[in-house]
């Protein structure tokens, strides 16, 4: 009763050639993937017997969770898989846009599912028959982070999901005998590669529990213990990892920095608790998946974003909308093998070649990237992290990496605040490891930037910054307090 979606066909192909293999670890438990095809029928066929729609997922981290993804896909439904820890009138919003008829989930919702817009429906038993599927249908359905405003949805269509599993599986090895960590939320896109393109390739995903995820010792007791071998994971994992680890983590042989700007200070680190790996920096957005990857040595003071990946084309372009041949800064524009049709219910930010080169639609990332001299592409910030301060352009992105250049400064996020003088001030809070106080850091911005962009306020957090589901720093939070 399986639908043609070539993800669930890879598992229920490995659960008859590879019964006993493993397909996920979670809390020292193992699901085979015979277990895992087995429940994924049974969350398929309560999807099957639910209205024709798209289905709304609430779930923790957990394999019941993963196999009722599979479940929706087997039935060849549509989903939309937020973040659980979203307030629950964003929650409704979000499934109310997708048009879900029902919201399913693996345990009961408690008063948690109060305030949802539609049922709440246990995996238990149904029956029905699943449609086929086409190329161009929609399965996944994610959103963006929300770290700035409401989170936006994105959907993926099934020959998205499928170039990407094929290339991710092949680029890293994901197949059998392979393990692979999965820090990420399941809602995350980082779960793409780290969840989904495993199990196709007939790997083994190991959940990282959420209730550790801050817990450095924990987590390299994980990796340690399953003897991982794919390590993707945000700056936010290694800066929690790094300072924990007692003895090299030596089964890993590949690890991938993804999701946000890593700090190049802890490349000899990196280096030294992952002996045996190819250190790589990945670079995608959730509306594009990956899209360049550049490989890391312990003495590079800036990360490139590195070389396009097969089939990625990229642009930059000036800010009078001309692109840019030569050296210069420009807005990032990608146009990638893996990429969504474009937001469901949001104005559209794929565009087509500016100078009609091709018939291909670029997505607008938002990034102003550097190309230097040499042809090398270095991410400098944000189109909307640049901002009017006394009349001259600032960069905040920038702000925020001359903090992070200082050796004590661990964190660093520069807000922009009214001013009832100037119209707009800076603001910046940082983390620190105890050594340096807010007169030591103003003086480095003073040495270090323009006039316009020293912060007008700094102040030290004693506690880490707040992050959203998908560890970026939750600005929306930091303004508000």
């Amino acid at each position: 009763m399986y639908s043609s979606n070539p993800l669930v066909l890879a598992v229920v192909e490995h659960a008859r050639s590879l019964p006993s293999e493993p397909a996920l670890s979670w809390r020292g438990k193992t699901v085979s993937f015979a277990e895992l095809a087995e429940m994924t029928r049974t969350a398929a066929s309560v999807v099957a017997g639910l209205p024709p729609g798209p289905v709304g997922i609430v779930g923790e981290k957990a394999p019941e969770t993963v196999a009722l993804v599979l479940g929706c896909l087997a039935a060849g439904r549509r989903f939309l898989i937020p973040a659980p820890t979203l307030p629950v009138p964003t929650l409704s919003s979000l499934y109310r846009r997708a048009g879900c008829v029902a919201i399913v989930s693996t345990s009961d919702m408690g008063d948690g599912a109060n305030g949802l817009a539609t049922d709440v429906v246990d995996v238990r038993a149904s029956a029905g028959e699943p449609p086929e599927v086409e190329a161009d249908d929609v399965s996944f359905m994610l959103t963006t982070s929300g770290s700035t405003g409401t989170p936006k949805i994105v959907p993926l269509t099934v020959a998205a999901v499928e170039r990407f599993a094929r290339w991710a599986g092949a680029e890293f090895d994901l197949g059998p005998g392979r393990r692979v960590l999965n820090y990420a939320p399941l809602n995350f896109d980082l779960c793409l590669l780290e969840v989904w393109a495993t199990l196709r390739c007939g790997g083994c995903v190991v959940l990282a529990d959420p209730e550790q995820a801050t817990n450095g010792a924990a987590l390299a007791e994980l990796v340690a213990g399953q003897r991982v071998h794919v390590v993707q994971a945000v700056p936010m994992f290694y800066e929690l990892l790094l300072p924990a680890v007692r003895a090299p983590l030596d089964s890993v042989d590949r690890v991938l920095v993804t999701g946000d700007v890593f700090r190049p200070a802890l490349l000899p680190r990196l280096r030294e608790v992952f002996p045996n790996a190819r250190l790589t920096n990945v670079y995608g957005c959730t509306e594009t998946n990956d899209s360049f990857t550049q490989d890391l040595r312990a003495d590079m003071d800036v990360i490139p974003m590195g070389a396009p990946i097969p089939g990625v084309r990229a642009l930059l372009v000036a800010e009078d909308g001309s692109v840019l041949h030569g050296s210069g800064v420009g807005e990032l524009l990608v146009s990638t093998p893996f990429q969504t049709p474009g937001y469901l219910d949001s104005p559209d930010r794929y565009v087509p070649h500016p100078e009609g080169a091709d018939e291909l639609r670029y997505f607008r990332s938002g990034d102003l990237v550097r190309r230097t001299d040499t042809g090398a592409l270095v991410l400098e910030g944000r189109t909307d992290s640049r901002v009017k301060i006394r009349g001259q352009q600032v960069n905040t992105q920038q702000v925020e990496q001359v903090l992070l250049d200082h050796p004590a400064v661990l964190e660093a996020a520069a807000l922009v605040a009214p001013d009832p003088v100037a119209g707009k001030r800076l603001h910046v809070v940082v983390r620190t490891d105890g050594t340096a106080n807010s007169l030591v850091l103003r003086r480095h911005c003073v040495d270090r930037l323009p006039r316009a962009a020293v912060p007008s306020t700094l102040r030290v957090a004693t506690d880490p910054l707040p992050r959203t589901a998908t560890g970026k720093v939750d600005r929306k939070h930091l303004t508000a307090t």
